[in-house]
Protein backbone atom coordinates (compact mmCIF):
# COMPACT_ATOMS: atom_id res chain seq x y z
CA UNK A 1 0.00 0.00 0.00
CA UNK A 2 0.83 3.68 -1.08
CA UNK A 3 2.47 5.86 2.14
CA UNK A 4 0.37 9.32 3.35
CA UNK A 5 2.35 11.75 3.76
CA UNK A 6 1.87 13.79 6.85
CA UNK A 7 3.64 17.72 7.09
CA UNK A 8 3.48 20.59 9.26
CA UNK A 9 2.34 24.11 7.99
CA UNK A 10 5.92 25.77 9.59
CA UNK A 11 7.56 23.33 6.95
CA UNK A 12 5.46 23.36 3.60
CA UNK A 13 6.62 20.26 1.13
CA UNK A 14 8.44 21.48 -1.86
CA UNK A 15 6.86 19.27 -5.70
CA UNK A 16 7.59 19.64 -9.38
CA UNK A 17 3.82 19.31 -9.43
CA UNK A 18 0.63 18.47 -7.44
CA UNK A 19 -2.41 17.13 -8.02
CA UNK A 20 -5.39 17.97 -6.66
CA UNK A 21 -7.79 15.07 -6.83
CA UNK A 22 -7.16 11.51 -6.92
CA UNK A 23 -9.92 9.91 -8.84
CA UNK A 24 -8.97 8.57 -12.53
CA UNK A 25 -8.12 11.81 -13.85
CA UNK A 26 -6.26 12.52 -10.57
CA UNK A 27 -3.97 9.38 -10.35
CA UNK A 28 -3.37 9.09 -14.11
CA UNK A 29 -2.03 13.04 -13.90
CA UNK A 30 0.01 12.16 -10.84
CA UNK A 31 1.53 8.90 -12.19
CA UNK A 32 2.45 10.33 -15.85
CA UNK A 33 4.18 13.52 -14.49
CA UNK A 34 5.91 11.23 -12.16
CA UNK A 35 6.96 8.57 -15.00
CA UNK A 36 8.56 11.53 -16.81
CA UNK A 37 10.65 12.58 -14.02
CA UNK A 38 8.91 15.07 -11.43
CA UNK A 39 8.54 14.81 -7.76
CA UNK A 40 4.99 14.68 -7.47
CA UNK A 41 2.60 15.27 -4.78
CA UNK A 42 -1.27 13.82 -5.43
CA UNK A 43 -3.74 15.58 -2.49
CA UNK A 44 -6.86 13.97 -1.57
CA UNK A 45 -9.71 13.89 0.71
CA UNK A 46 -9.28 10.15 1.62
CA UNK A 47 -6.17 8.26 0.05
CA UNK A 48 -8.40 5.25 0.77
CA UNK A 49 -10.57 6.25 -1.99
CA UNK A 50 -7.75 6.16 -4.77
CA UNK A 51 -9.23 4.69 -8.49
CA UNK A 52 -12.90 4.85 -6.40
CA UNK A 53 -15.45 3.53 -9.21
CA UNK A 54 -17.93 6.62 -8.33
CA UNK A 55 -20.70 5.90 -10.95
CA UNK A 56 -20.83 2.25 -12.51
CA UNK A 57 -17.91 -0.80 -12.48
CA UNK A 58 -17.08 -1.01 -15.82
CA UNK A 59 -14.26 0.37 -18.08
CA UNK A 60 -14.64 0.96 -21.72
CA UNK A 61 -17.00 0.77 -24.60
CA UNK A 62 -17.67 2.40 -27.76
CA UNK A 63 -15.43 5.39 -28.49
CA UNK A 64 -14.44 4.94 -24.14
CA UNK A 65 -12.37 1.67 -24.76
CA UNK A 66 -10.19 3.00 -27.63
CA UNK A 67 -9.47 5.97 -24.78
CA UNK A 68 -8.56 3.21 -22.63
CA UNK A 69 -6.02 1.19 -25.09
CA UNK A 70 -4.46 4.85 -25.85
CA UNK A 71 -3.82 5.59 -22.40
CA UNK A 72 -2.12 2.05 -22.25
CA UNK A 73 0.28 2.83 -25.05
CA UNK A 74 1.66 5.55 -22.45
CA UNK A 75 1.80 3.30 -19.46
CA UNK A 76 -1.49 4.36 -18.34
CA UNK A 77 -3.03 2.87 -15.29
CA UNK A 78 -6.09 2.20 -16.35
CA UNK A 79 -5.98 -0.41 -18.90
CA UNK A 80 -3.84 -2.20 -16.17
CA UNK A 81 -6.18 -1.88 -13.69
CA UNK A 82 -9.24 -3.07 -15.56
CA UNK A 83 -7.73 -6.28 -16.79
CA UNK A 84 -6.30 -6.57 -12.45
CA UNK A 85 -10.45 -6.69 -12.08
CA UNK A 86 -12.49 -8.09 -14.99
CA UNK A 87 -14.85 -10.16 -14.20
CA UNK A 88 -17.12 -9.84 -17.03
CA UNK A 89 -16.25 -8.74 -21.01
CA UNK A 90 -17.61 -7.75 -24.07
CA UNK A 91 -16.28 -6.60 -27.05
CA UNK A 92 -19.34 -4.09 -28.50
CA UNK A 93 -20.08 -3.90 -31.74
CA UNK A 94 -18.55 -7.14 -32.92
CA UNK A 95 -21.10 -7.63 -35.68
CA UNK A 96 -20.21 -3.97 -37.05
CA UNK A 97 -16.43 -3.45 -38.38
CA UNK A 98 -13.69 -3.36 -36.21
CA UNK A 99 -13.41 0.73 -36.48
CA UNK A 100 -16.37 0.64 -34.15
CA UNK A 101 -15.57 -2.52 -32.11
CA UNK A 102 -16.02 -1.08 -28.56
CA UNK A 103 -13.39 -3.50 -25.48
CA UNK A 104 -15.43 -3.01 -22.49
CA UNK A 105 -15.33 -4.88 -18.99
CA UNK A 106 -16.93 -4.79 -15.89
CA UNK A 107 -14.45 -4.55 -12.80
CA UNK A 108 -14.39 -5.62 -9.65
CA UNK A 109 -14.76 -2.58 -7.93
CA UNK A 110 -12.71 -3.53 -4.54
CA UNK A 111 -9.89 -4.63 -6.67
CA UNK A 112 -10.18 -2.16 -9.16
CA UNK A 113 -9.41 0.37 -6.28
CA UNK A 114 -6.80 -2.00 -5.03
CA UNK A 115 -5.14 -2.53 -8.22
CA UNK A 116 -5.08 1.83 -8.58
CA UNK A 117 -3.74 2.12 -5.28
CA UNK A 118 -1.20 -0.63 -5.91
CA UNK A 119 0.07 1.11 -9.26
CA UNK A 120 0.32 4.79 -8.07
CA UNK A 121 2.55 3.42 -4.81
CA UNK A 122 5.13 2.05 -7.48
CA UNK A 123 4.80 5.04 -9.25
CA UNK A 124 6.50 7.29 -6.38
CA UNK A 125 3.82 9.78 -6.09
CA UNK A 126 3.72 10.68 -2.57
CA UNK A 127 -0.20 11.01 -1.53
CA UNK A 128 -0.92 13.88 0.89
CA UNK A 129 -4.17 13.59 2.76
CA UNK A 130 -6.31 16.95 3.02
CA UNK A 131 -8.71 19.08 1.41
CA UNK A 132 -7.12 21.71 -1.38
CA UNK A 133 -8.62 25.47 -0.05
CA UNK A 134 -6.29 27.10 -3.09
CA UNK A 135 -4.29 28.03 -5.53
CA UNK A 136 -0.66 30.24 -4.39
CA UNK A 137 -0.13 32.29 -7.27
CA UNK A 138 2.66 34.57 -8.29
CA UNK A 139 2.88 37.30 -11.28
CA UNK A 140 0.27 35.07 -13.21
CA UNK A 141 1.80 32.18 -12.29
CA UNK A 142 1.39 28.55 -9.94
CA UNK A 143 3.15 28.77 -6.93
CA UNK A 144 2.18 26.26 -4.94
CA UNK A 145 -1.48 24.98 -2.77
CA UNK A 146 -2.73 25.47 0.18
CA UNK A 147 -4.21 23.03 1.77
CA UNK A 148 -6.30 22.32 5.32
CA UNK A 149 -3.03 20.38 6.71
CA UNK A 150 0.03 23.17 5.32
CA UNK A 151 1.33 24.54 2.56
CA UNK A 152 2.71 22.85 -0.63
CA UNK A 153 5.16 24.44 -2.81
CA UNK A 154 5.54 23.72 -6.59
CA UNK A 155 6.16 25.00 -9.75
CA UNK A 156 2.79 23.75 -11.81
CA UNK A 157 -0.47 22.11 -10.57
CA UNK A 158 -3.53 19.73 -12.06
CA UNK A 159 -7.11 20.28 -10.67
CA UNK A 160 -9.16 16.91 -11.09
CA UNK A 161 -12.21 17.35 -8.88
CA UNK A 162 -14.50 15.39 -10.62
CA UNK A 163 -17.99 16.28 -9.27
CA UNK A 164 -17.05 17.59 -5.86
CA UNK A 165 -16.60 21.57 -7.17
CA UNK A 166 -19.27 22.84 -5.03
CA UNK A 167 -21.13 19.69 -5.34
CA UNK A 168 -24.85 18.98 -4.06
CA UNK A 169 -26.29 15.54 -4.39
CA UNK A 170 -30.12 15.04 -4.88
CA UNK A 171 -32.57 12.44 -3.96
CA UNK A 172 -35.89 13.32 -4.76
CA UNK A 173 -36.77 16.88 -2.36
CA UNK A 174 -33.55 16.17 -0.10
CA UNK A 175 -30.38 18.05 -1.42
CA UNK A 176 -27.29 17.03 0.52
CA UNK A 177 -23.50 18.50 0.07
CA UNK A 178 -20.96 16.30 -1.41
CA UNK A 179 -19.58 15.19 -4.59
CA UNK A 180 -19.74 11.29 -4.08
CA UNK A 181 -22.44 9.00 -0.94
CA UNK A 182 -20.61 10.15 1.89
CA UNK A 183 -18.19 12.39 0.95
CA UNK A 184 -18.13 16.13 1.49
CA UNK A 185 -17.69 18.62 -1.38
CA UNK A 186 -14.75 21.00 -2.37
CA UNK A 187 -16.14 24.34 -1.84
CA UNK A 188 -13.32 26.41 -0.94
CA UNK A 189 -11.34 25.52 -3.71
CA UNK A 190 -14.50 26.08 -6.14
CA UNK A 191 -14.67 29.73 -4.20
CA UNK A 192 -11.12 30.94 -6.14
CA UNK A 193 -11.73 29.28 -9.26
CA UNK A 194 -14.99 31.27 -9.57
CA UNK A 195 -12.67 34.68 -8.33
CA UNK A 196 -10.21 33.92 -10.72
CA UNK A 197 -12.93 33.97 -13.44
CA UNK A 198 -12.83 30.13 -14.30
CA UNK A 199 -16.24 28.84 -13.19
CA UNK A 200 -18.45 28.73 -16.04
CA UNK A 201 -21.40 26.98 -14.89
CA UNK A 202 -22.79 24.18 -13.06
CA UNK A 203 -23.37 20.57 -14.96
CA UNK A 204 -25.12 17.25 -13.83
CA UNK A 205 -25.02 13.65 -13.56
CA UNK A 206 -26.23 10.55 -11.75
CA UNK A 207 -26.36 6.92 -10.81
CA UNK A 208 -28.77 4.27 -10.20
CA UNK A 209 -29.93 2.50 -6.98
CA UNK A 210 -27.51 -0.10 -5.51
CA UNK A 211 -29.83 -3.51 -5.42
CA UNK A 212 -29.17 -6.30 -3.24
CA UNK A 213 -28.45 -9.14 -6.04
CA UNK A 214 -30.19 -12.00 -3.62
CA UNK A 215 -33.41 -10.27 -4.21
CA UNK A 216 -33.43 -11.03 -8.13
CA UNK A 217 -35.14 -13.63 -9.63
CA UNK A 218 -32.16 -14.20 -11.94
CA UNK A 219 -33.84 -17.01 -13.50
CA UNK A 220 -36.45 -14.83 -14.99
CA UNK A 221 -33.90 -12.74 -16.82
CA UNK A 222 -31.91 -12.52 -20.39
CA UNK A 223 -28.14 -14.14 -19.40
CA UNK A 224 -25.53 -12.03 -20.82
CA UNK A 225 -21.98 -14.02 -20.71
CA UNK A 226 -18.55 -12.78 -20.99
CA UNK A 227 -16.61 -13.15 -24.20
CA UNK A 228 -14.82 -16.46 -24.69
CA UNK A 229 -11.62 -15.23 -26.22
CA UNK A 230 -9.63 -13.96 -24.13
CA UNK A 231 -8.73 -10.44 -25.33
CA UNK A 232 -7.51 -8.17 -22.80
CA UNK A 233 -7.52 -4.08 -22.23
CA UNK A 234 -3.91 -3.60 -21.77
CA UNK A 235 -1.20 -4.82 -23.85
CA UNK A 236 1.10 -5.97 -21.01
CA UNK A 237 -1.54 -7.93 -19.60
CA UNK A 238 -0.52 -11.73 -18.92
CA UNK A 239 -4.41 -13.80 -19.14
CA UNK A 240 -7.03 -13.35 -17.51
CA UNK A 241 -6.83 -13.16 -14.04
CA UNK A 242 -10.76 -13.20 -12.48
CA UNK A 243 -13.05 -15.79 -12.52
CA UNK A 244 -15.78 -14.42 -15.16
CA UNK A 245 -19.22 -13.51 -14.20
CA UNK A 246 -22.64 -13.59 -16.32
CA UNK A 247 -24.53 -10.24 -16.55
CA UNK A 248 -28.27 -10.10 -17.40
CA UNK A 249 -30.79 -7.96 -19.21
CA UNK A 250 -34.47 -7.23 -18.27
CA UNK A 251 -36.18 -4.00 -19.97
CA UNK A 252 -38.80 -1.68 -17.74
CA UNK A 253 -42.13 -1.76 -19.16
CA UNK A 254 -45.77 0.14 -19.34
CA UNK A 255 -46.22 -0.11 -15.74
CA UNK A 256 -42.96 1.16 -15.01
CA UNK A 257 -42.95 4.49 -17.24
CA UNK A 258 -46.76 5.21 -15.68
CA UNK A 259 -45.20 4.80 -11.92
CA UNK A 260 -42.38 7.10 -13.04
CA UNK A 261 -44.45 9.57 -14.98
CA UNK A 262 -46.72 10.04 -12.05
CA UNK A 263 -43.92 11.38 -10.06
CA UNK A 264 -42.37 13.57 -12.36
CA UNK A 265 -43.47 16.57 -9.82
CA UNK A 266 -41.08 15.22 -7.22
CA UNK A 267 -37.94 15.03 -8.82
CA UNK A 268 -35.54 17.53 -8.31
CA UNK A 269 -34.73 17.20 -12.65
CA UNK A 270 -38.53 18.52 -13.64
CA UNK A 271 -38.81 21.07 -10.13
CA UNK A 272 -36.06 23.55 -11.07
CA UNK A 273 -33.62 21.89 -7.81
CA UNK A 274 -30.76 20.88 -10.49
CA UNK A 275 -29.64 23.73 -12.40
CA UNK A 276 -27.06 21.97 -14.55
CA UNK A 277 -28.17 19.86 -17.79
CA UNK A 278 -27.30 16.25 -17.74
CA UNK A 279 -25.23 13.89 -20.29
CA UNK A 280 -27.27 13.37 -23.36
CA UNK A 281 -25.84 9.83 -23.87
CA UNK A 282 -26.64 8.74 -20.53
CA UNK A 283 -29.67 10.16 -19.67
CA UNK A 284 -32.04 9.42 -16.33
CA UNK A 285 -34.60 7.18 -16.45
CA UNK A 286 -36.99 10.27 -15.84
CA UNK A 287 -35.45 11.77 -18.53
CA UNK A 288 -35.96 9.14 -20.79
CA UNK A 289 -39.98 8.24 -19.99
CA UNK A 290 -40.67 12.22 -20.49
CA UNK A 291 -38.56 12.75 -23.71
CA UNK A 292 -39.50 9.43 -25.03
CA UNK A 293 -42.79 9.17 -24.32
CA UNK A 294 -43.84 6.67 -27.34
CA UNK A 295 -41.32 3.92 -26.10
CA UNK A 296 -43.24 1.31 -24.36
CA UNK A 297 -39.65 0.01 -22.39
CA UNK A 298 -36.07 0.63 -21.89
CA UNK A 299 -33.26 -1.83 -21.92
CA UNK A 300 -31.58 -2.20 -17.97
CA UNK A 301 -28.26 -4.35 -17.54
CA UNK A 302 -27.82 -6.01 -14.32
CA UNK A 303 -24.31 -5.85 -13.59
CA UNK A 304 -22.56 -7.51 -10.64
CA UNK A 305 -19.94 -5.14 -9.06
CA UNK A 306 -17.93 -7.73 -7.31
CA UNK A 307 -17.26 -11.44 -6.75
CA UNK A 308 -17.50 -11.66 -3.00
CA UNK A 309 -20.27 -8.63 -3.19
CA UNK A 310 -23.82 -8.70 -3.42
CA UNK A 311 -24.50 -5.33 -4.94
CA UNK A 312 -25.71 -5.23 -8.78
CA UNK A 313 -25.46 -1.75 -11.06
CA UNK A 314 -28.50 -1.27 -12.92
CA UNK A 315 -27.23 0.02 -15.99
CA UNK A 316 -29.61 2.38 -17.64
CA UNK A 317 -31.84 3.82 -14.85
CA UNK A 318 -29.69 6.44 -13.23
CA UNK A 319 -32.58 8.23 -11.29
CA UNK A 320 -32.94 10.98 -8.50
CA UNK A 321 -36.69 10.28 -7.96
CA UNK A 322 -37.43 9.70 -4.23
CA UNK A 323 -36.35 6.24 -2.90
CA UNK A 324 -39.75 4.92 -2.59
CA UNK A 325 -40.23 6.12 -6.09
CA UNK A 326 -37.17 4.16 -7.01
CA UNK A 327 -38.38 0.86 -4.95
CA UNK A 328 -42.32 1.46 -6.34
CA UNK A 329 -40.82 1.43 -10.32
CA UNK A 330 -38.32 -1.33 -9.45
CA UNK A 331 -40.17 -3.58 -8.31
CA UNK A 332 -42.82 -3.54 -11.79
CA UNK A 333 -39.60 -5.16 -13.98
CA UNK A 334 -39.44 -8.74 -14.87
CA UNK A 335 -37.10 -10.51 -12.26
CA UNK A 336 -36.72 -7.28 -9.64
CA UNK A 337 -40.48 -7.65 -8.03
CA UNK A 338 -39.23 -8.42 -4.71
CA UNK A 339 -35.60 -6.20 -5.00
CA UNK A 340 -34.49 -4.33 -2.03
CA UNK A 341 -32.65 -1.09 -2.81
CA UNK A 342 -29.18 -1.23 -0.98
CA UNK A 343 -28.30 2.26 -1.62
CA UNK A 344 -30.66 4.74 -3.60
CA UNK A 345 -29.88 6.43 -6.63
CA UNK A 346 -29.08 10.40 -6.74
CA UNK A 347 -28.03 12.92 -9.23
CA UNK A 348 -24.67 15.16 -8.76
CA UNK A 349 -24.71 18.79 -9.86
CA UNK A 350 -21.13 20.48 -9.64
CA UNK A 351 -19.36 23.47 -11.03
CA UNK A 352 -17.21 23.44 -14.58
CA UNK A 353 -14.67 25.88 -16.08
CA UNK A 354 -14.92 26.57 -19.84
CA UNK A 355 -12.75 23.95 -21.89
CA UNK A 356 -12.25 27.08 -24.28
CA UNK A 357 -10.13 28.30 -22.08
CA UNK A 358 -7.30 26.01 -21.95
CA UNK A 359 -4.88 25.02 -24.58
CA UNK A 360 -4.16 21.82 -26.17
CA UNK A 361 -1.86 20.64 -23.44
CA UNK A 362 -5.29 21.30 -20.86
CA UNK A 363 -2.96 24.24 -19.71
CA UNK A 364 -5.41 27.28 -18.79
CA UNK A 365 -4.22 30.18 -20.96
CA UNK A 366 -3.48 32.73 -18.81
CA UNK A 367 -2.23 31.47 -15.26
CA UNK A 368 1.06 29.79 -16.21
CA UNK A 369 1.65 26.36 -14.81
CA UNK A 370 -2.22 25.51 -13.77
CA UNK A 371 -3.47 22.62 -15.91
CA UNK A 372 -7.24 20.97 -15.27
CA UNK A 373 -8.20 17.61 -16.14
CA UNK A 374 -11.55 15.20 -16.16
CA UNK A 375 -15.15 16.67 -15.22
CA UNK A 376 -14.01 20.35 -14.11
CA UNK A 377 -13.34 20.56 -17.75
CA UNK A 378 -16.81 19.09 -18.56
CA UNK A 379 -17.03 15.55 -19.27
CA UNK A 380 -18.48 12.87 -18.76
CA UNK A 381 -17.20 8.91 -17.98
CA UNK A 382 -13.86 7.49 -16.14
CA UNK A 383 -12.46 7.05 -19.51
CA UNK A 384 -12.35 10.83 -20.59
CA UNK A 385 -11.04 11.84 -16.87
CA UNK A 386 -8.22 9.18 -17.38
CA UNK A 387 -6.93 10.32 -20.79
CA UNK A 388 -7.42 14.01 -19.86
CA UNK A 389 -5.35 12.98 -17.14
CA UNK A 390 -2.03 11.88 -18.71
CA UNK A 391 -2.09 14.83 -21.31
CA UNK A 392 -2.52 17.38 -17.92
CA UNK A 393 0.38 15.28 -16.10
CA UNK A 394 2.76 14.86 -18.95
CA UNK A 395 2.44 18.66 -19.26
CA UNK A 396 2.44 19.73 -15.69
CA UNK A 397 5.76 17.64 -15.40
CA UNK A 398 6.94 19.14 -18.33
CA UNK A 399 6.25 22.76 -17.70
CA UNK A 400 8.35 22.45 -14.26
CA UNK A 401 10.97 20.58 -15.81
CA UNK A 402 11.16 22.57 -18.58
CA UNK A 403 10.61 19.95 -21.45
CA UNK A 404 8.80 19.81 -24.62
CA UNK A 405 5.15 19.99 -24.70
CA UNK A 406 3.00 17.06 -25.28
CA UNK A 407 0.28 17.34 -27.56
CA UNK A 408 -1.78 14.74 -29.12
CA UNK A 409 -3.32 14.86 -32.87
CA UNK A 410 -7.44 14.23 -34.09
CA UNK A 411 -6.15 12.52 -37.08
CA UNK A 412 -3.97 9.91 -34.81
CA UNK A 413 -5.77 9.80 -31.14
CA UNK A 414 -8.98 9.80 -29.75
CA UNK A 415 -7.87 11.81 -27.13
CA UNK A 416 -6.01 14.43 -29.75
CA UNK A 417 -10.09 14.37 -30.80
CA UNK A 418 -11.26 14.75 -27.44
CA UNK A 419 -8.83 17.89 -26.50
CA UNK A 420 -9.27 19.64 -29.98
CA UNK A 421 -13.12 19.22 -29.28
CA UNK A 422 -13.27 20.56 -25.56
CA UNK A 423 -10.65 23.16 -26.22
CA UNK A 424 -12.32 24.46 -29.84
CA UNK A 425 -15.75 24.09 -29.44
CA UNK A 426 -16.18 24.01 -25.97
CA UNK A 427 -19.47 22.07 -24.10
CA UNK A 428 -22.98 23.24 -23.71
CA UNK A 429 -23.79 19.33 -21.68
CA UNK A 430 -21.18 16.80 -20.50
CA UNK A 431 -18.51 15.75 -23.20
CA UNK A 432 -18.62 11.59 -23.66
CA UNK A 433 -16.60 9.85 -26.41
CA UNK A 434 -17.87 8.41 -29.47
CA UNK A 435 -16.45 7.39 -32.65
CA UNK A 436 -18.89 9.60 -34.29
CA UNK A 437 -16.94 12.55 -33.27
CA UNK A 438 -13.95 11.17 -35.22
CA UNK A 439 -13.84 11.93 -38.86
CA UNK A 440 -10.50 9.52 -39.20
CA UNK A 441 -12.47 7.13 -37.25
CA UNK A 442 -11.54 4.10 -40.06
CA UNK A 443 -7.76 4.26 -39.24
CA UNK A 444 -8.55 5.50 -35.20
CA UNK A 445 -9.41 1.60 -34.07
CA UNK A 446 -9.21 0.07 -30.46
CA UNK A 447 -7.17 -2.60 -32.05
CA UNK A 448 -4.05 -0.19 -33.71
CA UNK A 449 -3.83 1.96 -30.46
CA UNK A 450 0.28 0.49 -30.13
CA UNK A 451 0.62 0.89 -34.22
CA UNK A 452 -0.37 4.56 -34.28
CA UNK A 453 0.79 6.12 -30.97
CA UNK A 454 3.82 3.45 -30.00
CA UNK A 455 6.54 6.28 -32.29
CA UNK A 456 4.62 8.79 -30.06
CA UNK A 457 5.45 7.23 -26.45
CA UNK A 458 8.85 6.04 -26.75
CA UNK A 459 9.40 9.99 -28.11
CA UNK A 460 8.15 11.36 -24.88
CA UNK A 461 10.43 8.74 -22.73
CA UNK A 462 7.21 8.45 -19.88
CA UNK A 463 7.25 4.78 -20.19
CA UNK A 464 8.84 2.08 -18.70
CA UNK A 465 11.76 -0.83 -19.94
CA UNK A 466 9.05 -3.20 -20.48
CA UNK A 467 6.58 -0.91 -22.17
CA UNK A 468 9.59 -0.07 -24.55
CA UNK A 469 10.25 -3.22 -25.55
CA UNK A 470 6.83 -4.20 -25.79
CA UNK A 471 6.33 -1.30 -28.55
CA UNK A 472 9.25 -2.16 -30.18
CA UNK A 473 8.21 -5.87 -30.69
CA UNK A 474 5.05 -4.89 -31.77
CA UNK A 475 6.93 -3.25 -34.62
CA UNK A 476 9.05 -5.43 -35.46
CA UNK A 477 6.07 -8.25 -35.98
CA UNK A 478 4.07 -5.64 -37.85
CA UNK A 479 6.77 -5.62 -40.40
CA UNK A 480 7.25 -9.13 -40.51
CA UNK A 481 5.76 -12.10 -42.74
CA UNK A 482 2.26 -12.68 -41.93
CA UNK A 483 0.99 -9.56 -40.66
CA UNK A 484 -1.97 -9.47 -43.12
CA UNK A 485 -2.99 -12.59 -41.14
CA UNK A 486 -3.34 -10.53 -38.01
CA UNK A 487 -6.53 -9.19 -36.47
CA UNK A 488 -5.06 -5.79 -37.26
CA UNK A 489 -3.40 -6.35 -40.38
CA UNK A 490 -6.23 -7.91 -41.79
CA UNK A 491 -7.90 -4.38 -40.83
CA UNK A 492 -5.53 -2.34 -41.97
CA UNK A 493 -6.19 -4.32 -45.50
CA UNK A 494 -10.01 -4.20 -45.36
CA UNK A 495 -10.22 -0.72 -44.69
CA UNK A 496 -7.08 1.12 -46.96
CA UNK A 497 -9.50 2.01 -50.04
CA UNK A 498 -11.97 3.56 -47.51
CA UNK A 499 -9.59 5.59 -45.43
CA UNK A 500 -7.38 6.87 -48.74
CA UNK A 501 -11.32 7.96 -49.96
CA UNK A 502 -12.38 9.56 -46.39
CA UNK A 503 -8.63 11.76 -46.68
CA UNK A 504 -10.06 12.68 -50.18
CA UNK A 505 -12.85 13.86 -48.83
CA UNK A 506 -11.66 15.40 -45.72
CA UNK A 507 -9.06 17.35 -47.97
CA UNK A 508 -12.31 18.55 -50.10
CA UNK A 509 -14.05 19.48 -47.13
CA UNK A 510 -11.16 21.92 -45.88
CA UNK A 511 -10.43 23.47 -49.19
CA UNK A 512 -14.14 24.31 -50.28
CA UNK A 513 -15.49 25.35 -47.41
CA UNK A 514 -17.74 27.82 -49.19
CA UNK A 515 -20.17 24.69 -50.41
CA UNK A 516 -24.01 25.49 -50.47
CA UNK A 517 -26.66 24.01 -48.42
CA UNK A 518 -29.17 23.73 -50.33
CA UNK A 519 -33.11 25.14 -48.41
CA UNK A 520 -34.31 21.59 -48.73
CA UNK A 521 -31.28 19.57 -47.25
CA UNK A 522 -32.40 17.66 -44.23
CA UNK A 523 -29.42 17.15 -41.33
CA UNK A 524 -31.42 14.29 -40.07
CA UNK A 525 -31.52 12.35 -43.28
CA UNK A 526 -27.13 12.40 -43.00
CA UNK A 527 -26.24 9.01 -41.95
CA UNK A 528 -23.48 8.59 -39.12
CA UNK A 529 -24.61 12.18 -37.88
CA UNK A 530 -24.99 11.68 -34.27
CA UNK A 531 -28.69 13.52 -32.80
CA UNK A 532 -26.61 15.90 -30.79
CA UNK A 533 -25.06 17.31 -34.38
CA UNK A 534 -28.46 17.19 -35.93
CA UNK A 535 -30.18 19.48 -33.18
CA UNK A 536 -27.31 22.36 -33.82
CA UNK A 537 -26.88 22.31 -37.15
CA UNK A 538 -30.82 22.22 -37.83
CA UNK A 539 -30.96 24.82 -34.98
CA UNK A 540 -28.26 27.59 -36.83
CA UNK A 541 -29.45 26.59 -40.55
CA UNK A 542 -26.20 27.33 -42.23
CA UNK A 543 -26.29 28.05 -45.80
CA UNK A 544 -22.52 27.27 -46.05
CA UNK A 545 -20.35 24.56 -44.62
CA UNK A 546 -18.15 27.43 -43.41
CA UNK A 547 -20.94 28.85 -41.51
CA UNK A 548 -21.67 25.47 -40.26
CA UNK A 549 -18.19 24.91 -39.42
CA UNK A 550 -18.50 28.14 -36.79
CA UNK A 551 -20.99 26.67 -35.13
CA UNK A 552 -20.14 26.03 -31.88
CA UNK A 553 -19.80 22.17 -31.00
CA UNK A 554 -19.91 21.17 -34.85
CA UNK A 555 -17.24 18.50 -35.26
CA UNK A 556 -15.06 18.00 -38.49
CA UNK A 557 -16.74 14.47 -38.46
CA UNK A 558 -19.47 16.29 -38.90
CA UNK A 559 -18.93 18.79 -41.13
CA UNK A 560 -17.46 15.96 -43.50
CA UNK A 561 -20.62 13.80 -43.34
CA UNK A 562 -22.46 16.57 -44.20
CA UNK A 563 -20.48 17.45 -47.50
CA UNK A 564 -20.63 13.61 -48.16
CA UNK A 565 -24.54 13.91 -48.14
CA UNK A 566 -24.70 17.37 -49.90
CA UNK A 567 -22.52 15.90 -53.30
CA UNK A 568 -24.67 12.67 -52.84
CA UNK A 569 -27.81 14.67 -52.75
CA UNK A 570 -26.77 17.02 -55.71
CA UNK A 571 -25.81 13.16 -57.95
Amino acid sequence: MFHVKHWSAKRPLVFDVVVIGAGHAGCEAATAAARLGARVGLLTFDPGNLGQMSCNPSIGGVGKGHLVRELDVFDGLMARAADRAAIHRRMLNRSKGPAVWGPRVQADRRIYRAAVASLVASSGVEVLAGEAHGLLLKSGAVNGVSSSNGTVECRSAVIATGTFLDARMFVGERVMEGGRRGEQASNVLAGQIREIGLGQGRLKTGTPPRLDGRTIDWSRLEEQPSDRDPWTMSAMANGIGQPQLRCAKTRTNERTHEIIAANFNRSPLFAGSIEGRGPRYCPSIEDKVRRFADRDAHQIFLEPEGLDDHLVYPNGISTSLPEDVQAEFLRSIAGLERVKIARPGYAVEYEFVDPRRLKATLGVADITGLFLAGQINGTTGYEEAAAQGLVAGLNAAAHALALEEVRFDRRSSYIGVMIDDLTLQGVSEPYRMMTARAEHRLSLRADNATTRLGEAALATACVSDERSAQILGHFDQRGGIGWADTPEGSADLLYTPYVARQEREWEVVQRDSNVWIPSSFHFGDVPGLSTEMVERLSAAAPETLDQASRIAGITPAALSAVYVAIRRQAA
